[in-house]
């Protein structure tokens, strides 16, 4: 009877590599993310240039703040972002004199 109670009792899967693989997937889910703190680059928000028209003949008295992106993988040009007064964000063209004149301002403030 012994015998047939064992044949009737539904075999249990052994699993001894599911804990092994659940541990190994965590692992590995904490070394990137402590790759990519540890490596300091910046994150990149978007993979695509932000500035696809550029505007002319915005005065300075009128910007607030400019933000510079040298080229990378996101862009292959240096963009040169203008928040207004406003609140607006306006793209303007880094070889333009003015342009020049505006980020040495900005620098100097």
């Amino acid at each position: 009877m012994n015998l047939m109670a064992r044949a009737a009792a539904p075999a249990m899967p052994s699993t001894p590599s599911t804990p092994r693989l659940l541990r190994a997937a965590l692992l590995l889910l904490l070394l990137v993310a402590a790759c990519r703190r540890a490596t300091g680059a910046p994150v990149v928000t978007e993979l695509r240039c932000q500035c696809l028209q550029t505007v002319q003949g915005i005065h300075f008295k009128n910007i607030q703040s400019v933000k510079v992106t040298p080229p990378g993988p996101h862009c292959d040009q240096t963009e040169v972002l203008a928040t207004l007064k406003n609140g607006q964000e306006a793209c303007l063209n880094p070889a333009a004199p003015m342009v020049k004149k505006i980020i040495e301002k900005m620098l100097k403030k």
